[in-house]
């Protein structure tokens, strides 16, 4: 049920975005990859993990106090979490319709969490198709500093 109520609420985002929101060139970015506004795989999986980001927290007397670098931390463990995911043998998928408001209303969650990302997670369907994208190579990403070139971070 709660899993049928998330595809739903997804399903009518995406199409919002699809037909109305998204720039012509992010839909031409996400042409090759074949996605569009249907997500079986919602309430397919066997486990659908919501992550929330809290911005700031309520205290015991009402007022605000900040949650510092909470994006951060959330995008840090939300790797973590996916890389256990695999380590176990499942597949995870990154789903993040926009907004994700609907999220804290399905699961009762309070205003003051953001929808971060919905992890879908299970055993990858046997006709399964990953996408061959390419990546940058990491030399054109990153550059590595040793104990001994740290000469070259005070010639600047």
């Amino acid at each position: 049920m709660v899993k049928q109520q998330i595809r739903i609420a997804a399903e009518k985002e995406e199409k919002e975005f699809y037909a109305q929101r998204a720039p012509k060139a992010w839909l031409e970015a996400l042409a090759p990859l074949g996605t569009d506004s249907n997500e079986p795989f919602l309430e397919i999986a066997p486990w659908l993990i919501a992550v929330f980001a809290q911005p700031f927290r309520i205290l015991t007397d009402g007022s605000r106090s900040p949650t510092y670098y909470a994006i951060e931390s959330v995008g840090i463990a939300t790797g973590i979490l996916v890389t256990a995911v695999h380590s176990c043998g499942l597949v995870s998928l990154t789903h993040t319709p926009s907004p994700m408001g609907f999220l804290n209303w399905i699961l009762g969650r309070p205003s003051y969490e953001k929808p971060f990302v919905l992890l879908v997670v299970g055993h990858p369907a046997e006709n399964a198709l990953v996408p061959d994208i390419g990546r940058k190579a990491v030399e054109k990403i990153s550059s590595f500093v040793t104990a001994g070139d740290s000469k070259r971070l005070t010639d600047d």
